[in-house]
C-alpha cells in the first residue's frame, strides 16, 4: 500500500484544509493568510492553522514576501505566502499500479524511431479531435476554456485573449521527454482547438511554471 502517498493526501480529509488547499491552488500567485482566508470565509488564525499543516505535509510551498515591497530598516517583517507545491506529484493506486514506467518506455522507444514519432503525433491529433467531439461544451471560448478544465490544463485567459495552462497533466513524462511531450501536447490541443473554431490556434511558447502550449488569437 503507497503508506507515503496516503499520509501525504490525508490532510485533505479535513473540509476547512480542502476548501483552502483548492483556493490556493486555483491562483496563479502566492496568496498570504488573509486572502485565503477571505477567500474560503474563515478566520485569519484558523487560516494560518491549516495551511502550515497543508505546508508541513508537502501539499503547499511557503514564500515570504513584503508586501509593500520596500527593502532595509521600516520596511516591516515579510509576510508568509503559500501556493501550490511545485515539483511534487501524488496519486495514490490501490493497488499499486506505474502507469508512469510505461509511458517512460514508451516515449524512449518513439524518441529513437522517425517513423514512431510520426505516427505518435497522427495519435495526438486523432485523440484531440476525440476529446472536442465528445464533449457536450458549446463551440465557443467558453466551450473551449470548459474543456480544457475537465482535461485538468487550468487554463487562464489573459487580457490580449491567449490562454495559458498553469498545469501540464505530462508535466513528469516532459521531465525527460520535454521536446517529445510538448510535440505531443501541441498536436493534441491544436486538434481540440481546431474543432472549436478558427478563433484560436495551439502553438508552443514556454513560460516558466506554465504548461509549454498557449492557445492565441487567430488573426
Amino acid at each position: 500500500m503507497p503508506d507515503d502517498a496516503l499520509d501525504r493526501l490525508a490532510p485533505l480529509a479535513d473540509p476547512v484544509r480542502r476548501a483552502l488547499y483548492a483556493y490556493v491552488a486555483d491562483q496563479s500567485a502566492p496568496v498570504d493568510r488573509d486572502a485565503a482566508a477571505l477567500g474560503v470565509g474563515i478566520g485569519r488564525p484558523l487560516a494560518a492553522f491549516h495551511l502550515d499543516r497543508l505546508a508541513a505535509a508537502g501539499l503547499l510551498d511557503v514564500e515570504f514576501h513584503r508586501r509593500s515591497g520596500r527593502t532595509g530598516p521600516g520596511a516591516g517583517r515579510p509576510a508568509k505566502f503559500y501556493r501550490r507545491a511545485r515539483g511534487r506529484e501524488t496519486a495514490v493506486s490501490l493497488p499499486p499500479r506505474r502507469y508512469e514506467e510505461v509511458a517512460e518506455i514508451l516515449a524512449e522507444g518513439v524518441e529513437g524511431s522517425t517513423e514512431a514519432t510520426t505516427g505518435a503525433l497522427d495519435a495526438a491529433g486523432r485523440r484531440g479531435h476525440e476529446i472536442a467531439g465528445t464533449t457536450d461544451a458549446p463551440r465557443t471560448m467558453d466551450g473551449l476554456v470548459a474543456t480544457l478544465i475537465e482535461r485538468g490544463y487550468e487554463p487562464v485567459k489573459g487580457v490580449d485573449g491567449t490562454i495559458r495552462l498553469r498545469n501540464c497533466p505530462f508535466d513528469r513524462l516532459a521531465t525527460e521527454h520535454r521536446d517529445l511531450t510538448c510535440s505531443l501536447n501541441l498536436a493534441m490541443l491544436g486538434a481540440v482547438a481546431e474543432d472549436f473554431g478558427d478563433a484560436v490556434a495551439a502553438r508552443v511558447d514556454p513560460v516558466d511554471g506554465w504548461c509549454c502550449v498557449a492557445l492565441t488569437p487567430a488573426h
